[in-house]
């Protein structure tokens, strides 16, 4: 996982054309902070010295901007730059620091890096980036897979079929992202999404067959790197009492909290003769167009109204 300055540069230099100005601390400089105000800190951005970021960028705009401060002013805004405690100043656009702020770099150890992309491609390449590496993780055990387009979590005790009736889908057009231990990141305020550790990519362990490889086996198609999460399925052997407490009319439609997100979640009951491969498609294609805002219960229940308003005998007296 990227935790620190040095890794991101590891992993980033060679795209984002990022170099070491100043030489690499000894220590890791974790891009979160180490001070709880730090941590709140947005990680990367256009030189602000009203809200910094952990990594501040100074471009060709902000070098002109230094420019014309006078004296006091330029010496004033580069202090609060390093009093702030960046984890790193970015020099974009091939800019070289000068000497002024290379000995107040190191007067604050604070690294300087150089790139010689601009500065909105470096922030945008890098926000990306860390928005995905620095996102808050969670493994479910599950199989998650992609039916219709929505990433569809299928959950239940061990052994209640949930790898069987993944691969009934797969069998019938839909794609698999991890069985067993997805692995979930919350990238946006209301998007988590799920990817499939490395070691267990391709592979789903089907009881009584062992473990199978869905690419090798179906093709490339069969198969997808990461996608949203959209829908929870719980599969649940259920008896008569159970069943009984169903609301006949919107279902077993619950929520389940991931990261923090509300997620919908569909109890689905699990019994001998019910093709589960179906009723997850439909399962699907219903909360699709409750999303469009579309629900059958409640457009039956207007219907029902409707029909009695309809056939309720006028009062006694009433004309016709």
């Amino acid at each position: 996982m990227i935790d620190s300055l040095q890794s991101v540069v590891d992993q980033t230099g060679p795209q984002l054309k990022l170099r070491w100005l100043t030489a690499v601390p000894a220590r890791e400089l974790p891009l979160r902070g180490d001070a709880p105000e730090q941590a709140q800190h947005s990680l990367i951005g256009s030189l602000n010295c009203i809200h910094p970021n952990r990594l501040q960028v100074i471009g060709r705009p902000e070098q002109l901007y230094l420019k014309t401060l006078g004296s006091t002013a330029y010496g004033e805004t580069i202090n609060k730059l390093f009093a702030d405690r960046p984890a790193a100043v970015i020099f974009t656009d091939g800019i070289e620091p000068d000497a002024d702020i290379r000995e107040r770099a190191a007067h604050a150890q604070t690294p300087l890096l150089g790139s010689s992309l601009g500065d909105q491609d470096l922030i945008n390449h890098l926000r990306y980036f860390l928005t995905h590496a620095l996102a808050e993780r969670k493994t479910l055990h599950g199989v998650f897979i992609e039916v219709l387009g929505m990433g569809v979590l299928l959950i239940g005790d061990p052994a209640v079929g949930k790898s069987e009736l993944a691969l009934d889908l797969i069998t019938r057009g839909h794609r698999i992202i991890a069985d067993d231990a997805p692995r979930f990141a919350r990238i946006a305020p209301e998007v988590v999404e799920g990817t499939c550790p490395e070691t267990l990519r391709d592979f789903l362990e089907v009881r009584g067959l062992g473990i199978l490889n869905i690419r090798a086996m179906f093709g490339e198609g069969a198969v997808m790197r990461n996608k949203t999460l959209n829908l929870i399925i719980d599969l649940q052997p259920l008896d008569h009492q159970q069943l009984a407490c169903i609301d006949r009319l919107s279902g077993s439609l619950s929520v389940m909290n991931v990261l923090g997100l509300a997620v919908p979640k569909i109890t689905m009951p699990v019994a001998p003769g019910r093709n589960l491969a179906i009723l997850v498609e439909a399962a699907v294609r219903h909360q699709i167009l409750r999303i469009r805002g579309y629900d059958a219960g409640v457009d039956f229940i207007d219907r029902q109204a409707r029909a009695i308003g309809q056939d309720r005998p006028d009062p006694p007296g009433t004309r016709r």
